[in-house]
């Protein structure tokens, strides 16, 4: 990897769904029903396949409205221009006391998606449509975040459209590496994003063609991109 070029994930991307206070609580008296009966015990995740890759600056194509959610991905350990600040202990301090994996950073992304019901059994045509993961040009150390009050703006078109905090986490950075780390090994290069919140009433921010998306939160790199008609 050469430090002018955008960075981009090397491994595999993996989302994770009901990770903010509110949303589970709007969703707790559905977790009850048929076919789960019960609220998960362990982090809903899903996977952003590598056609969802998009630079900073790139122009997805859209069909019509999406959603247009941020997250913050952490990212394990393999990392030349990160390395140096993993191995010299300037990791925080919730992350350190996880062993594996080592995280060598954390980026924003934008987590695009078709509007759908099925929180929980999203089809992958709605996640999953090429370039519908636009991602930080750099990867920030860890040194320079205070993830446990970290807030994430989203504007469209310059107009501030949500503001999220890691403090309403319900697995915060280290448990949600712990947790996840239980039943699987995520390998160098892998993305864990943290996950996206809702809006008020259980909806999300949407965007069409057309619009401009702006995604920052302090000491971060800042991730811009745009939506444009697709075509026929």
């Amino acid at each position: 990897m050469t430090d002018h070029l955008p960075w981009q994930p090397r491994g595999t991307v993996y989302g994770t769904l009901l990770n903010f206070w509110r949303e589970q609580a709007l969703w707790a008296p559905k977790m009850t029903e048929v076919p789960y009966k019960a609220a998960p015990k362990a982090p809903v995740l899903y996977v952003k396949t590598a056609n969802t890759f998009a630079c900073d600056g790139a122009a997805v194509p859209v069909a019509g409205e999406v959603w247009a959610s941020a997250s913050l991905g952490l990212v394990v350990d393999g990392f030349e221009s990160n390395l140096a600040f993993t191995h010299a202990g300037q990791a925080q301090a919730a992350i350190k006391s996880i062993d594996s994996p080592p995280i060598a950073g954390c980026v924003l992304l934008g987590d695009l998606s078709l509007p759908h019901a099925s929180y929980y059994r999203p089809a992958i045509r709605f996640r999953n449509r090429d370039g519908f993961l636009p991602c930080a040009p750099a990867v920030t150390p860890l040194r320079q975040v205070d993830l446990a009050s970290l807030t994430i703006d989203t504007r469209v078109n310059g107009v501030l459209v949500q503001r999220q905090s890691l403090s309403t986490l319900v697995r915060d950075a280290a448990t949600l590496l712990a947790d996840v780390s239980e039943f699987m090994t995520l390998q160098p290069g892998d993305v864990l994003m943290l996950g996206n919140d809702c809006l008020e009433g259980g909806t999300r921010p949407l965007a069409r063609a057309g619009d401009r998306i702006e995604i920052s939160a302090p000491g971060l790199a800042p991730l811009t991109h745009t939506l444009v008609q697709e075509a026929a």
